[in-house]
């Protein structure tokens, strides 16, 4: 559900600029990728000879094998050293040329800082997932400690690049193109990372290389964060399930206890465990969590924002109207979900429903597992209605190595899973998961794997500075994925299977639309208490969580244990808000929105949409998102989009209450022939 950057971190300390999404790097030199181009040029249309290839499960491959990107940890630390010299060489080469700066001495610089940045990024990428692995792995902590602090090397021995070029003005960069005609070709990426942050640049060197440092810091604090998450808070103990056995709640096992044991005892005792010890956990990580706020604000202000809200915002091309009407509108529309929450009570034969009530399979075996080659069959055939592509692209990842796939917490291993684009190399994105079997699990699979499709086209369409985006328009390819995914059940499921897949969706569309943008709220109200109190404890965090929650939750489920005065530390294990990409999560609102446009339009002319969702997806940070999001689609952020959203959460409620009366119906009445007319109908309403 995340995304991590390298080249977003190397704007960083200087000037935000366009944030980049994904460690974005592609190689030719790997024969597994060399072939590329095959993929075929992105406003080509669908061709309906295509023979569509199916997965053959032999070939599933379920573990990375990154040595294409270092063969062994000596080598890395090899290129480690070599890199090490490269932020003065480019400090040496261009500062005097900088004091006279032309067109040609511009292009060189930008290619010299293409080079240095794909290098950089293959070394960070391998510190990181391997980091991933295992948080506790002394090496890649160390290497990954080295690749941030090589960031900020780099950031700081070229600030004087940065202090240049955001103070030129009109006439001195028309004077550069004029000059370069080779430079109009970076003409977008100039202007987005550089000429529009004009008002919000640091002013010199000394400023920038002070920005730089605290940045630094914040990319330690980041790393300590996820540590402790992953070894501290999400491992809370210990407890005996009613069949006497013990049972370890961490990460992995909580979320698919909760998921799958209709002993509701059992799910009430995990839930109790974790939430009393992430109370327990809550000062420790205040404590990370308030230095990491006061640094957060520091630097806006250092770059004339009002705070890192308005930086997030403004480095996204949105702005706080938007923001505010997509949250007044999940507010005030959170009764929506009251229908769909009393057919979940209904549904379990239980009076009340409880926090440890909402993850449950609707089903009457919910602890059935899908095997993860089960899984990627059924999400291939989703794809089926899509450009061919979306299918090649999908066999070269799930064969080639490049998925990680099964969870192992008591090795270290992080919770969640995230997708990490390879551009530069031409290679398919690494996608980390943790794969426990439940269907909700599948449509994990393909989140992410909509993400390395957009990873791909965008690395085999532009060129490699373009190879970024803002995060909402990031999340659309993998929240579309989703879509296509539910529409393929509803479909094509047996009837009582398809109210499970379609029941997940819709508490989906509830965490979408008031959890995310409630946890970018938290992050708001959290940094406002840190900048008027300095530290801040857990308790102080608790209370804001709690008071939130009553404000987007429903008031049909009772949210908290019995003993009502205690405030839910529920936030201590929420990667996001650790990350250096501050209210990360509302980008997934904004995303889901969108996509839920985007997908109607499929639904009416999917020959149509298929031609622009491949341009669209292609294009990378060639223009600015909205421009984008515009041209192929006609959509703007903007409340109605927020309100068609819920309308459409409301009758997906209304395709629910329907497949289920059909699931209780004669077997002889399929789902999907009782489903198409009204699914039809559905996506034109």
């Amino acid at each position: 559900m995340r995304l991590k950057s390298v080249k977003g971190l190397m704007a960083l300390g200087t000037v935000k600029g366009l944030i980049t999404i994904g460690i974005f790097l592609f190689f030719s030199i790997f024969s597994e990728c060399g072939a590329a181009a095959e993929l075929g040029n992105p406003s080509e249309i669908i061709n309906e000879e295509y023979t569509f290839e199916k997965l053959n499960p032999d070939e599933v491959t379920t573990e990375w094998n990154d040595s294409y990107l270092f063969s062994s940890r000596g080598d890395a630390l090899e290129e480690l050293e070599i890199l090490r010299k490269k932020p003065e060489e480019i400090n040496e080469t261009f500062r005097p040329q900088f004091e006279n700066l032309s067109g040609s001495v511009l292009l060189d610089f930008l290619n010299a800082e293409k080079e240095f940045s794909k290098s950089l990024e293959v070394l960070y990428i391998y510190a990181y997932t391997q980091f991933s692995k295992n948080v506790s792995d002394p090496f890649f902590v160390s290497l990954l400690t080295d690749s941030q602090n090589l960031v900020t090397e780099y950031g700081k021995a070229n600030s004087f690049t940065v202090v240049k070029l955001t103070s030129l003005n009109d006439e001195e960069w028309n004077k550069l193109f004029s000059e370069e005609p080779e430079l109009e070709e970076y003409r977008p990426y100039l202007e987005a990372k550089y000429r529009r942050f004009a008002d919000h640049r640091a002013m010199n060197e000394s400023q920038a290389v002070y920005i730089a440092e605290l940045e630094n810091q914040r990319m330690k604090l980041e790393t300590e964060a996820m540590s402790k998450v992953t070894n501290n808070v999400t491992m809370a103990g210990n407890i005996t399930l009613e069949n006497g056995e013990n049972f370890s709640v961490n990460s992995q096992s909580y979320n698919t206890l909760l998921s799958t044991d209709l002993s509701r005892e059992n799910r009430k005792r995990c839930y109790e465990k974790r939430y009393y010890h992430m109370r327990n956990e809550s000062d420790s990580m205040a404590s990370i969590y308030s230095r990491k706020a006061q640094l957060d604000d520091l630097i806006a202000r250092e770059l004339n924002y009002t705070d890192f809200y308005d930086y997030t915002l403004y480095s996204s091309y949105l702005n706080r109207t938007q923001i505010d009407d997509m949250n007044t509108v999940f507010k005030e529309r959170k009764g929506v979900f009251e229908e769909y929450n009393e057919f979940r009570r209904s549904k379990l034969g239980i009076e009340t429903l409880r926090p440890y009530d909402l993850m449950l399979q609707l089903t009457d075996q919910p602890g059935n597992n899908y095997t993860y080659t089960e899984a990627l069959q059924e999400i291939q055939k989703s794809y089926s209605k899509m450009d061919p592509r979306f299918n090649e692209i999908f066999l070269r990842m799930v064969t080639g190595n490049f998925v990680d796939v099964y969870p192992d917490p008591e090795h270290g291993k992080q919770p969640g899973g995230y997708t990490i684009g390879l551009c530069s190399l031409k290679s398919p994105a690494l996608v980390f998961l943790n794969y426990n079997g439940t269907i909700r699990d599948q449509k994990t699979i393909t989140h992410e794997l909509g993400h390395g499709i957009n990873f791909y086209l965008i690395g085999n369409s532009v060129d490699y500075f373009y190879c970024s985006g803002q995060i909402y328009e990031m999340e659309i390819p993998s929240t579309f994925n989703e879509e296509l995914f539910v529409d393929h059940a509803i479909q094509n499921f047996d009837k009582k299977t398809a109210v499970n897949v379609l029941s997940q969706h819709i508490s989906e569309y509830q965490n979408y639309f008031t959890r995310q943008p409630m946890i970018a709220e938290f992050e708001y109200r959290a940094h406002q208490l840190c900048a008027e109190n300095g530290t801040v404890s857990g308790e102080d965090l608790n209370e804001i969580w709690t008071n939130l929650s009553n404000e987007y939750g429903s008031e049909s489920v009772e949210y908290y244990i019995e003993d009502s005065g205690v405030d839910s530390a529920e936030w201590t294990y929420i990667n996001h808000i650790y990350l250096t990409n501050n209210y990360y999560t509302f980008n997934y609102a904004v995303s889901k929105a969108i996509t839920l446009s985007l997908f109607k339009q499929y639904k009416e002319d999917p020959e149509t949409f298929n031609k622009n969702y491949i341009a669209y997806l292609s294009a990378g940070s060639t223009m600015p998102p909205e421009e984008k999001l515009k041209k192929y689609f006609g959509i703007e952020i903007n409340r109605q989009l927020f309100e068609d959203a819920m309308d459409v959460v409301e009758l997906r409620i209304q395709e629910l209450n329907e497949l289920e009366k059909e699931a209780k119906a004669p077997e002889f009445e399929s789902a999907v022939d009782t489903l198409n007319i009204y699914s039809g109908s559905l996506w034109k309403s």
